[in-house]
Formats: structure tokens, sequence, C-alpha cells
């Protein structure tokens, strides 16, 4: 059996494939994806980053939730690339659920967080998948997530 992985993908990809845009947009670059299996993807953080806090250079974090979004994006990544929405109509996806959370230490700006989510399961547009988020192969985070994609248009008529 034969696995593809598709090859790593730019800012102009993903722009295409998400609905998030600066300063929302929390993810960079693809790295690597096998479809319906696993993902990853970086994300650069920056002193100039528009959704750190203000404060003094030295004490700037990337708040704990923004990395859960990262990972959640990263996560909505796997799911497009897996086929889980609709090409045919527009598809939204939306997180159901974050479980079992971790924040093991901080991310700083300068800091390049590699985050990988593995879909564990999907079934009727309700994806279970599980990320990490690291830093220079640290552990910054641990969840597992549930996503859920609908179609925002309706089917057409038989009639």
């Amino acid at each position: 059996m034969t696995t593809t992985v598709l090859p790593s993908a730019n800012i102009d990809t993903i722009l295409r494939n998400t609905p998030h845009r600066f300063p929302f947009l929390l993810i960079d670059r693809i790295e690597a994806c096998e479809p319906g299996k696993w993902v990853r993807v970086i994300r650069n953080v920056s002193a100039n980053d528009a959704l750190l806090p203000k404060v003094p250079l030295a004490q700037r974090v990337m708040p704990q939730m923004l990395i859960v979004e990262a990972l959640a994006q990263a996560a909505g990544s796997l799911c497009h690339y897996s086929g889980m929405m609709n090409t045919g109509r527009r598809s939204i996806m939306f997180f159901a659920g974050v479980d079992n959370c971790r924040f093991l230490r901080d991310v700083y700006p300068g800091d390049q967080v590699v985050l990988e989510c593995t879909l564990k399961r999907a079934m009727r547009g309700v994806a279970k998948l599980v990320g990490t988020a690291t830093v220079d192969g640290s552990l910054v985070l641990e969840a597992d997530l549930t996503a859920v994609v609908r179609d925002i248009e309706p089917e057409p008529s038989l009639l």
C-alpha cells in the first residue's frame, strides 16, 4: 500500500483553503500532510505580531488560547486535504470541542512552533483529532480536538 504525502504548502495555498485572514491566520506553512492521517504545520512567532500583548519585549508570550487556535487551524487544514470539505457546495468547519488540553511551556517571539495533528476518526462530518505543539522539540501543548463540517448552501433540489 502506497501512502501519499503532499508537498509543503506556502501561505498562498493556505489562504485559498481557509477563511482566516490577518491578523487571525495563525499558520504560516504546511510542512507536510498525509491526507486522512496527519499534518505538520509551522507557525513563526514574531515580536511584531498583532496578537501579542503590547508589553515589554522581554515579557511577551503568545497567549495559550492562540496556540490552541493555531492547532485548530492546522487540524482544519488536515480535514480539508482529507476531503471532508464538500467541493460542490460551500462548506464551513468549526470546532466543537477541545479536551484533555495541557500547556507545558510558554511560546516567545522568535520561536517556531511546529503543530502536528493526527486524524483519529471521521464520520458524518465529525472529526476527532489529537494534536501537539512543539518548539525546538520541547512540548508546548497537547490536546484532543473535535471538528464539525457542515454545508452552508442547501443541496440542489431534485425537482
